[in-house]
């Protein structure tokens, strides 16, 4: 991994997408920070296409979509997308629908739109209620995580999330019982998301990527050129990501996961976590002739 400060105006300049991890890649100890959110805002209006890439659940992602500086939000590893889009013209006030402006007429509000990933399995699949039971039963001290209510196709069993924060053999243990049981697990900074499905981050993002946006696979940026797309993550769940994109970074808290991660990101910051973020962010936009 190279140092952010490396990366050229060259690379920088040929970026029009900024995908993110949430946990402990924009945040500290469960907090949005002023810098990182901050950051979001500028790429946002630098014109550049912001779309967090996360396992938090489907509850979190549409408040995300709505009132975050975003393009779009994956949710839960991959198994869906949602965004925004504007009102189609109706020819006329539609009565009921928001607040009235001056002269009487609503405003025009956007619509949030969903995508779901063809393979996202229900959560309530026999295979997730023996992972979760085993896994509760055979790791002392793990828990669900408390934001499982808002969830539709993952479990999430907390490690790290809450006290006690529980060591990373432990999180391995949980995805070895997983995958013997014949579901999909990844580990986060804080969870471990199990799923049944052949989807991740990756795949849902290259989906929405070229649906919504254009964007072809050919501009991932193999083969010697830098890319389009941009994705700062933290830990193993991220993997794919990295793997995928050339001007893939972390933030400086992935040294805690190198052992568990075969295909690191081409950049790693000097911060940690949302201030890691920024110093990212803040790097393409002074190397896009974006100052402060």
């Amino acid at each position: 991994m190279k140092n952010i400060s490396e990366m050229t105006a060259g690379e920088a300049s040929g970026v029009r997408y900024v995908l993110m991890d949430i946990d402990d890649t924009i945040t500290r100890n469960g907090k949005l920070l002023l810098s990182s959110y901050n950051a979001l805002w500028r790429l946002h209006d630098a014109g550049l296409k912001v779309i967090p890439v996360t396992g938090r659940p489907a509850g979190w992602c549409d408040l995300i979509a709505r009132e975050w500086p975003v393009d779009g939000v994956v949710g839960e590893n991959g198994a869906f997308v949602f965004w925004e889009e504007p009102r189609p013209e109706s020819g006329g006030h539609v009565h009921g629908e928001g607040r009235a402006a001056e002269g009487g007429h609503a405003p025009r509000l956007p619509v949030l739109m969903a995508e779901y990933h063809p393979g996202a399995v229900r959560n309530n699949h026999p295979v997730l209620v023996r992972v979760r039971e085993r896994a509760l039963a055979e790791v002392p001290g793990l828990r669900d995580a408390k934001d499982q209510f808002a969830r539709l196709f993952d479990i999430a069993l907390d490690f790290a999330e809450e006290d006690p924060v529980l060591p990373l053999s432990a999180a391995e243990k949980v995805r070895a019982i997983a995958e013997e049981e014949g579901a999909v697990a990844k580990i986060s900074s804080i969870h471990v998301n199990v799923w049944m499905g052949d989807y991740d981050k990756l795949s849902m993002a290259e989906r929405f990527l070229g649906s919504r946006f254009g964007w072809r696979p050919e501009c991932a940026g193999h083969g010697g050129g830098g890319g389009e797309v941009v994705f700062a993550g933290d830990s193993p769940n991220d993997e794919p990501m990295f793997a995928r994109f050339p001007l893939s970074c972390a933030v400086a808290n992935i040294r805690r996961y190198e052992g568990l991660i075969e295909e690191l990101p081409g950049f790693v910051s000097t911060k940690e976590h949302g201030e890691g973020f920024a110093e990212i962010a803040g790097t393409i936009l002074r190397m896009r002739g974006v100052y402060e």
